[in-house]
């Protein structure tokens, strides 16, 4: 085996991103502290084409140095917006027909593994706050929770982490 140079990986550019289709996933922060979390996503979000970024709530927005450290280059591809609110954005998509998700640890949730994605239909994931997670508020707005099976003691992931997860679980579905 050989490792790949970087103009072997046929990277397309910004212009043929912003023109290619895209995975019918939306990403909703809500109150992300870290600005190294919200530039991994970003680059998550770049690497799967995934539609569009809402940032919420105390969620730093590009552009902004610390972001660009981990995105490198992805703010600039990857379509956002940012609202004060993400219960805003949830009722926003809900009337838009897109089933509304929050990654959350809640009573009924679907295991991650168990979750299956309907391809004519568009999806958004709302992660939360690295300490207190999705607020309840958001919960009871979303159409269902996915919850990410763990087994450790600390039972909670980083918000890039688990973003990277369930982006590429449905990802999977969606693609092949």
């Amino acid at each position: 085996m050989r490792k790949l140079e970087n103009s072997e990986l046929e990277r397309k550019s910004i212009e043929t991103f912003k023109k290619s289709t895209k995975t019918p996933l939306i990403l909703v922060l809500d109150d992300i502290r870290s600005l190294h979390n919200i530039g991994s996503v970003f680059r998550t979000a770049d690497a799967f084409l995934i539609e569009k970024i809402y940032l919420c709530g105390i969620t730093a927005t590009p552009p902004n140095k610390e972001i660009h450290k981990t995105a490198l280059g992805a703010t600039d591809t990857v379509a956002w917006e940012h609202y004060d609110s993400v219960l805003e954005v949830i009722e926003k998509l809900n009337i838009e027909n897109v089933i509304t998700l929050a990654i959350e640890q809640v009573e009924h949730a679907v295991f991650l593994q168990n979750f299956k994605v309907e391809k004519d239909k568009k999806y958004a994931l709302v992660f939360g706050n690295e300490v207190h997670g999705v607020s309840q508020e958001a919960v009871a707005l979303c159409t269902g929770c996915i919850e990410i099976p763990q087994l450790g003691t600390k039972h909670s992931l980083n918000i890039s982490v688990s973003a990277g997860i369930v982006v590429w679980d449905l990802f999977k579905q969606f693609q092949y």
